[in-house]
């Protein structure tokens, strides 16, 4: 059986709960019939397809769905003009595309989905309750509603202890730059936890897509797991990279791509970031100190790094020798070193909520 962990959103949407195509199914098991339903335009399942008759302009509805099912063929369905096109189809897939689904109808909807790259949905009979969506080479259960929460709450548990401890990882960062003793595994810590956080988030997000109609909440708490996290990568990406990184470039490029297992080994996500030796000394630019002030430009920002070199003698600069970098001025001059003063107190990442 060919799986994919990243089944397509707009996909997984059409069957969330609350849905015709999901309440459909459930009026399938409660009748215990079963059913097989291709979701794509009748000219891709033709070639397939033998038997069955055809339906002119009828809109989908959960019930004429489970009407329909009482039959024992399949059923096609058009996603463009959603509207049911054909009952009662039998489907002859490429009986020589390799499956490891148990039971006739399963295995026919996998092959389907494989040849083709449609959408099926096949639902056992009465007895085991089993809806699976079949798109391509994804294959994904359609769980109960409950059951999606119970797992819900225990990512977002995950999540939290995650978000605490790449909080702590950021404390720690931050004190050892206080006192000069960073080296550059301090910040990849930093790195690979974030990281972690946003990997988990994206997990969470395709949950919250099955959930349907009762995902809000969990994408709520999601979100405020995750405030702030992509941007102290890039400020810390900034601060430590040996040579600034070009305007534009993400340091995410070399991360998203990395498979979740590697995201644990912090030698991996070094490697991914360029950030090595791992026991190097090191010290910021000053990128992230620059963060906790408001309405700070980012050309004035990149003007700061470049006339002062190093937090170290960031922030023992006067306002008279800020005022002295071009796009500052007196008054922001006074501003940026006030912030500067209350640092780290005013460190752009703080603990989430939770």
């Amino acid at each position: 059986m060919v799986t994919s962990p990243t089944p397509p959103l707009d996909v997984l949407r059409r069957f969330a709960p609350g849905t015709v195509l999901r309440e459909a199914a459930r009026l399938i098991f409660n009748q215990g019939t079963g059913a097989l339903i291709v979701i794509g335009p009748e000219s891709a399942v033709e070639p397939l397809s033998t038997g069955g008759f055809r339906l002119r302009d009828l809109p989908v509805t959960a019930p004429r769905i489970a009407e329909l099912a009482k039959m024992d063929g399949g059923i096609v369905i058009d996603d463009q003009s959603n509207t049911i096109e054909r009952a009662n189809v039998h489907f002859m897939p490429d009986p020589n595309i390799a499956t490891g689904e148990t039971g006739t109808r399963f295995r026919t909807a996998e092959r389907i989905a494989l040849q083709t790259g449609l959408a099926v949905l096949a639902v056992s009979e009465e007895g085991r309750n089993v809806a699976v969506l079949f798109s391509g080479p994804t294959r994904v259960v359609l769980q109960a509603p409950m059951t999606l929460l119970a797992v819900a709450n225990q990512r977002l548990q995950s999540l939290e202890r995650l978000r605490r401890r790449l909080d702590e990882a950021v404390v720690r960062l931050t004190q050892y730059e206080e006192d000069e003793i960073v080296t550059l595994r301090d910040a990849v810590m930093v790195i690979q936890r974030a990281m972690l956080v946003l990997r988990h988030v994206d997990d969470l997000e395709q949950l919250a897509v099955e959930l349907g109609d009762e995902a809000p909440m969990v994408q709520l708490q999601a979100s405020d797991l995750a405030n702030g996290v992509t941007e102290v990568v890039e400020l810390i990406n900034i601060d430590y990279q040996k040579r600034k990184p070009r305007r534009g470039a993400s340091v995410f490029k070399g991360l998203n791509d990395m498979a979740t297992e590697d995201l644990y080994q912090t030698a991996a996500v070094a490697q991914g970031v360029g950030l090595i030796p791992l026991d190097e000394e090191a010290s910021p630019r000053g990128a992230r100190a620059l963060a906790s002030v408001p309405r700070l430009p980012d050309s004035v920002r990149d003007a700061i790094l470049r006339r002062f070199g190093s937090y170290g003698r960031l922030k023992k600069a006067s306002v008279a020798e800020l005022d002295q970098v071009e796009g500052v001025g007196p008054a922001r001059a006074a501003r940026i070193r006030a912030y500067l003063d209350q640092f780290p107190h005013t460190a752009p990442v703080i603990a989430a909520e939770v």
